[in-house]
């Protein structure tokens, strides 16, 4: 699914590829989180960095299965329609707001990771949030700095 990077055994990278589809969506990356400090933590621990590098993504720590990924997306409507009120006018109709999203939903976390697990609260998920329909293939950027 992605590439590793080793580095000095105190940080090591991998990249997803992530494909998000044709509409807007939430795409839960927890496992793969999990399964990249699997690899890269060694039962250390540190902090595990999540980015996203596109200027129409972002990352969130959400509740996933039980609506609230749709209802971020509701929100984030409500937030941002997707009407031509934007000055930023390329692409499909509304898309200047998929360009807003990472002011609202910044396009990285970092992390708490401790004795090689990520450590979120009970309901928490680490989520891509993709409302940009025109571009179905994303990049994930994974890194682990080690304490």
């Amino acid at each position: 699914m992605g590439e590793d990077w080793p580095m000095p055994d105190a940080f090591t990278t991998r990249v997803l590829n992530v494909s998000s589809g044709s509409r807007e969506t939430v795409v839960d990356l927890t496992r793969d989180c999990e399964a990249f400090l699997r690899d890269a933590a060694g039962g250390r621990d540190g902090l595990l960095n999540v980015f996203v590098p596109h200027a129409t993504a972002g990352v969130a720590l959400i509740e996933t299965g039980a609506g609230s990924d749709g209802d971020l997306l509701t929100a984030l409507h409500s937030l941002l329609p997707a009407d031509d009120r934007w000055q930023h006018r390329h692409g499909s109709a509304g898309h200047g707001r998929d360009h807003v999203l990472p002011a609202i939903v910044p396009p990285h976390a970092t992390l708490p990771v401790i004795g090689g697990r990520l450590e979120l609260g009970t309901w928490q998920s680490v989520c891509l949030v993709d409302t940009n329909k025109d571009n179905p293939d994303r990049t994930v950027r994974l890194s682990f700095l080690a304490g």
